[in-house]
């Protein structure tokens, strides 16, 4: 439980910290910020692992979303030298901390997923950004869907 502490405390720093970039809300920023689509930063993982996607206020894994697991834990499974970060990511609607926990819920359970298909506990570890880092930075039903979201990214 510590660990996790700590991340979601070093996660909050670098928000902080990264509050005065040059990238904005749009992800307009240099070439050299390392950020994708929607102020994303890339994921030298990710490119290897999907996303999944989560209902509205919820946590709990899809049918979909299951399906797509099981092929990032293959690839987990085959790599075991990787470390992700499983990265928890809500849309805009509710409090800055009940995102927060309920990103961090999102990553959890992705993770407890994982480690049913196998993937070793010590290649993974979980945060939560929130609200914090949206995919699709506008308001709509189409930008929510896609914020509401586990991402992975590779442990540095």
């Amino acid at each position: 439980m510590a660990k996790v502490h700590s991340i979601v405390l070093g996660a909050s720093l670098a928000l902080l910290c990264s509050a005065c970039s040059s990238s904005g809300a749009g992800g307009a920023g240099s070439p050299d910020d390392a950020m994708g689509d929607g102020n994303i930063p890339i994921a030298e993982a990710g490119s290897e692992l999907a996303d999944v996607n989560f209902g509205y206020d919820s946590a709990s894994l899809s049918s979909g979303a299951q399906a797509t697991l099981q092929d990032n834990a293959q690839w987990l499974n085959d790599n075991p030298a990787v470390n992700i970060v499983v990265e928890g990511h809500c849309d805009e609607r509710g409090t800055a901390e009940y995102n927060m926990a309920l990103g961090l819920r999102r990553s959890q359970s992705t993770s407890d997923y994982l480690r049913t298909l196998g993937v070793a506990s010590a290649q993974l570890d979980n945060v939560s950004y929130g609200e914090e880092l949206p995919l699709d930075p506008t308001s709509s039903n189409n930008a929510w869907s896609k914020n509401r979201r586990a991402h992975f990214s590779a442990r540095k």
